[in-house]
Order: C-alpha cells, then sequence, then structure tokens
C-alpha cells in the first residue's frame, strides 16, 4: 500500500471517472470523486461498491461513424479502501455493440468519496480517430503521421512536431498536385497553375510556399487564410520553440490545420467528379434524343 496525501480540496472540484477516463491521455494521475456504499453480500466480510456510469466515445464502426453511448461490461467495482488495485474497464458500443474499449487503471478508493487513479493504459489508443482524407493526403507517410499522432496525445510536442514536420516536407508534392487537381477542374487561374508547377521544383516546403506569395484557388482558403501560409508559420515558429509545451502547440496546429484543409480538397474534388458525372449523363441522354 502506497502513502498517498488527500488532497484538500473539495469533492465536487473533482473530476468523475468517466471524464477522467474519456479526456486524460495514459499516464495521467488524478484524483477523482467516487459515490462508494456498503454492499450488502450474503457472506462477510461487506465490501464497497464504486458504480460505473456510461462513457461517451467516437465508434468508428460503419454503423456508427460518430460520437455514441459505451456501456460498461460490469456497472461497478468493489475496491478496498486505501489499498492500491489494478482493475480493467471495458466498455462497448451500445448502438452497434461491436466496438470495444478497454482501459487498464490503477485505483485506490481513499474514503467513501474520493480516489486515486492512474491511467495505465487503453485500447484502442487515446484521442480522436485521424479523418481518412487526412491519412489519404499524406499517403506514403501515414505511419509517420500516426507516429505523431501518438507522441501529440501523450504530450510530447517536441516528437510530434519533428513527426509532423517531416511529413509535410515528405509530402510537399503531394499535396501541391492535390491543389493542381482543383485548379484543373474548377479552370480558375492558369497562372497559378504555372506558379504551383513551379514551385514543386522547390526542395523545401517553406521555399516552395513563399514562391507562391500566397496564391491559392479561395476555394480551398479556411476562413478566409491560406492552409499552406498557416502551415509555413507553424513549421517556422515550431523550429524555433524552445519548450516542449510550445512544441506540441505548434503540433496541434499543424495537425489541425492540414486536417482541415485534406477535408476541404475532399470535398471540392468529390463535388467537381459528381458534377462531371451528372452532365455527362444528362448530355449523353440529350444526344440519343
Amino acid at each position: 500500500m502506497t502513502n498517498t496525501k488527500i488532497p484538500a480540496i473539495k469533492q465536487e472540484d473533482l473530476p468523475s471517472l468517466e471524464d477522467f477516463l474519456t479526456n486524460s491521455p495514459p499516464d495521467s494521475e488524478a484524483f477523482i470523486k467516487t459515490f462508494s456504499f456498503e454492499y450488502r453480500s450474503s457472506f462477510p466480510p461487506q465490501k464497497l461498491q464504486v458504480m460505473l456510469g456510461e462513457l461517451q466515445l467516437f465508434c468508428k464502426n460503419n454503423s456508427c461513424k460518430g460520437i455514441r453511448f459505451f456501456e460498461p461490461s460490469s456497472k461497478s467495482i468493489y475496491p478496498e479502501e486505501k489499498k492500491e488495485e489494478l482493475h480493467f474497464f471495458i466498455y462497448q458500443c451500445k448502438n452497434c455493440e461491436a466496438t470495444s474499449k478497454i482501459y487498464s487503471i490503477s485505483f485506490q478508493l481513499m474514503d467513501r468519496i474520493k480516489a486515486k487513479v492512474i491511467k495505465i493504459g487503453e485500447w484502442p489508443p487515446f484521442g480522436t480517430p485521424t479523418p481518412t482524407r487526412l491519412l489519404s493526403l499524406v499517403e506514403n507517410e501515414k505511419e509517420y503521421f500516426l507516429k505523431g499522432r501518438r507522441a501529440e496525445n501523450l504530450g510530447l510536442g517536441i516528437g510530434a512536431f519533428a513527426y509532423y514536420r517531416r511529413v509535410i516536407e515528405n509530402q510537399k508534392n503531394r499535396i501541391f498536385d492535390e491543389i493542381i487537381k482543383v485548379i484543373n477542374l474548377t479552370k480558375t487561374d492558369s497562372n497559378l497553375l504555372d506558379a504551383l508547377r513551379k514551385a514543386k521544383d522547390e526542395n523545401q516546403f517553406s521555399k516552395a510556399v513563399e514562391s507562391l506569395k500566397g496564391g491559392i484557388p479561395d476555394s480551398l482558403l479556411i476562413d478566409g487564410h491560406n492552409p499552406l501560409t498557416l502551415l509555413h508559420s507553424a513549421l517556422s515558429e515550431g523550429l524555433h520553440a524552445e519548450t516542449d509545451e510550445e512544441c506540441l502547440e505548434f503540433a496541434n496546429t499543424i495537425r489541425i490545420v492540414l486536417s482541415a484543409f485534406a477535408e476541404r480538397l475532399g470535398e471540392i474534388l468529390k463535388d467537381q467528379s459528381e458534377l462531371k458525372q451528372a452532365l455527362s449523363k444528362l448530355l449523353s441522354k440529350k444526344s440519343n434524343m
């Protein structure tokens, strides 16, 4: 048994076990509020019972693809007061009943209303799922991007930033090729098309973006901002970041902007493809009349 000093804070100010499981990455440690009461069994000794509530988690099952309620396989645990115990919590999606989430938790009941918990691990890994369109955009660097995502989830800012920077530098031409596809489909700006092709010849992402001088189709702007210059800014600032926390902030910015950019690209290319198919069908029917 470990001797742990209970913090002098009110129980209502503590997170619930459900909040801790949902929002805290592995290796996190916290005091949580519990509602334990005596469990009346027919055999001594009497035990304390702590109820487990439902969680709201993302379910990747094709019938869900969104936030759903997950219920625990066991509705309660029976911890011994002041004893550090290892528990495995298994939750299942109530909608599809096919997706599970598993947590490994160190649980120490301090008194009837408070417990100390440590998240040892979880599966699937902590964090929101990476959008399919983003993984498609980073293509050959997908594994490095996911390593960066895991580092970000664990709060390892320098590692996350380094992985994301590598992905963008190595996928520079792919990113520019997707923008060129949009211009070719929408026939927006031939001058910009030439500038993009020349920018691809630059060895570094930063130099390629600088050579464009802010040029990009309006349809790809994110809240009026050029995603390429946003990425360039985050990468430049992150290189000079002095702390892990600063690198984590820039890594988070890179992922969010790159994700929004991938979604915008995907939507435009999908819409244009569907439009071309619809026009082709109409013109084909008209010619046969």
